[in-house]
């Protein structure tokens, strides 16, 4: 399976490079969508770019921000509420054992309406400030920081249902999931 192209940025302005990442999301969510597709194929690289951009963001890019003053706590904590929401959903679609079964697209809309709304909110309480707040400066440096991590963690295979499941596990223990949901 040829993994499709998620793009390999090494530098640039973090805010950039991550809504570049949010319109993948959308085009791969499109394609996931799509019944003509590879949606095996699709889904393995949704899951990829899903765990590798949360794992960037949470590394380097919301401590960061969290120092300046454009981004609250709260909202940073909401983001890693968010990733986990997230991770939990693209669970549900990995578990599926097709992807032609009513199952998948439940799983497939869930995933999206969590990842959409995501996205968005990120896009207006966390980007938009920081792009006013944070030097360009800093801006570069997130962005070598968040692309390095981003491969990094594409390279390790990040988005395999092993990991996926250990990351929710793990949001579970953190306290970031709703523990009356099922794992």
């Amino acid at each position: 399976m040829t993994m499709i192209d998620l793009g390999r940025p090494e530098s640039g302005d973090v805010i950039d490079l991550i809504i570049e990442d949010h319109r993948r999301f959308e085009a791969l969510l499109r394609d996931l969508r799509n019944t003509e597709s590879d949606r095996d194929r699709v889904r393995a690289a949704f899951s990829a770019l899903h765990v590798a951009h949360s794992e960037a963001e949470e590394k380097h890019v919301y401590p960061a921000l969290r120092r300046k003053s454009s981004v609250d706590t709260e909202e940073v904590h909401h983001g890693e509420e968010e990733h986990a929401e997230g991770n939990k959903a693209l669970l549900d679609v990995l578990e599926c054992s097709g992807t032609d079964t009513q199952k998948f697209d439940d799983a497939l809309e869930k995933l999206a309406e969590v990842v959409n709304h995501h996205v968005t909110e990120e896009e207006l309480t966390i980007l938009n400030p920081a792009r006013d707040d944070v030097p360009e400066s800093t801006r570069l440096e997130l962005g070598e920081k968040f692309a390095t991590e981003r491969n990094r963690q594409i390279d390790a295979d990040c988005g395999n249902l092993v990991n996926v499941r250990r990351l929710v596990r793990q949001a579970h223990a953190e306290g970031l999931l709703d523990d009356s949901e099922s794992t």
